[in-house]
């Protein structure tokens, strides 16, 4: 067991050390929120990060399935002592320790900040901060109190929440963060107070935070009852740059065929193009509530391979609804993926094997791994019964009529098969 616990804890210090090489991440707003101290709510936790900065890739928070516990992270200091806090808290929590003993290891490294709780063990920050606590009691009165140094805890069994915001440096709207955290923690007390779930709390309070602070880039967030993780839908595509503007929108949507598409694509529909239907226009915040939040029907779906404008999104509704209808089935998933390629809502990838997916149904996830088409296509080649060496030499051959005579030569048995059965 000490040896898998180290094997572990050395693959994510690699992982950590990689990110060290690049220009420095670090979150300026980490918000967790606990509405449901028992850990029976499967909304009731949920956690999330995101900056004016740079680079808010996954790796500054994260979360622990069998533990039911997130760690997020950031801080004034450098990249490399930030990295050496989440290696020795994370190690701390595996051997036991509390969330605010844990979070005070970021004390020891100059300008590093911890945040780390769960539904059932409370939350706590540490090191380098500027934060409010929120407790909310069962009498619904709400306590807020502001936190500069040391360490911070919401006691276990308590519902409440902690949020960090700092300004970053080149935020246009640097100077705002004192007044944006003590409002939008005013607002996540009345909120918790109110009965709404953690999943939608942390959704808003990003969104409050983005479009008044600044502090707008994803980042994302997770579901820390349910594991679920917003993964890489509002991360940046590329080192040093910028994550998903969460104070804008992010796609748009038909709710009767499925049709979907990400912005700036969006910005070119009015209409469903393939049913006509007027379409819904879905903010960044309101994807990343719907993304983490548990319902009946409830996956989280990551897209890998390409990237294709449109393609995540529409990518996610074809997935939805087919675990919806047939369940967490990697076969019945992969059929729904490529009729959505036959019939044109999917372009610019080659169809998808079982193989190619990665269905958790424990935490409600899939992963689509597309293989791009070459050559600029958007769609597969026919699925015809020819041998690609034959379609190959088939290619050269210049002039229309000799390529169908060749095709009806090598397609007559079969087609006079298939008007047999017909009039049969």
């Amino acid at each position: 067991m000490k040896f898998k616990l180290n094997k572990i804890i050395g693959l994510i210090f690699l992982v950590l050390m990689l990110f060290s090489v690049i220009a420095t991440v670090s979150a300026t707003c980490n918000v967790i929120v606990v509405t449901d101290p028992s850990g029976e709510d499967p909304n009731g936790a949920a956690a999330g990060s995101m900056s004016f900065a740079n680079n808010m890739f996954q790796s500054s928070f994260i979360m622990s399935k069998n533990d039911g516990y997130a760690m997020l992270s950031g801080g004034e200091g450098n990249g490399t002592e930030r990295n050496y806090a989440i290696i020795d808290a994370l190690a701390a929590m595996q051997h036991g320790a509390t969330p605010s003993s844990a979070a005070a290891l970021a004390g020891s490294f100059d300008g590093i900040r911890l945040v780390i709780g769960g539904p059932s063990m409370g939350a706590a920050i540490g090191g380098d901060y500027n934060a409010y606590l929120i407790v909310v009691d069962d009498s619904g009165t709400i306590k807020i109190t502001h936190h500069n140094g040391g360490v911070v805890q919401l006691p276990q069994g308590s519902k409440g929440a902690i949020i960090h915001l700092r300004n970053s440096a080149g935020n246009p709207l640097s100077g705002t963060a004192d007044r944006v955290r003590r409002e939008t923690a005013i607002n996540i007390g009345k909120m918790i107070r109110d009965g709404y779930p953690a999943t939608y709390i942390v959704g808003k309070a990003m969104e409050e935070v983005a479009i008044d602070s600044g502090e707008k880039y994803g980042g994302g967030a997770v579901n820390l009852v349910s594991s679920i993780s917003t993964g890489d839908m509002f991360v940046p595509d590329q080192v040093n740059t910028t994550g998903y503007p969460m104070d804008e929108n992010y796609s748009k949507s038909c709710g009767k065929c499925g049709w979907a598409t990400g912005y700036p694509d969006a910005e070119r529909y009015n209409v469903c193009p393939y049913c006509g239907s007027e379409l819904s226009v879905n903010s960044a915040t309101d994807v990343l509530i719907d993304s983490i939040t548990v319902s009946k029907d409830a996956v989280s779906v990551s897209v890998y391979g390409s990237d294709r404008l449109g393609l995540p999104d529409i990518t996610r509704e074809v997935v939805k609804a087919s675990v919806k209808k047939y369940g967490y089935n990697a076969s019945t998933i992969a059929g729904s993926i490529n009729r959505g390629i036959n019939n044109g809502l999917i372009v610019g990838v080659d169809y998808v094997e079982p193989s190619d997916l990665n269905v958790k149904p424990d935490v409600r996830a899939v992963g689509v791994y597309y293989n791009p088409l070459p050559n600029g296509r958007s769609s597969p080649a026919w699925n015809l019964p020819i041998n690609s060496m034959v379609l190959t030499i088939l290619g050269t051959i210049q002039t229309a009529i000799g390529f169908v005579l060749i095709v009806l030569v090598v397609f007559r048995t079969r087609l006079l098969k298939s008007f047999k059965d017909r009039v049969s």
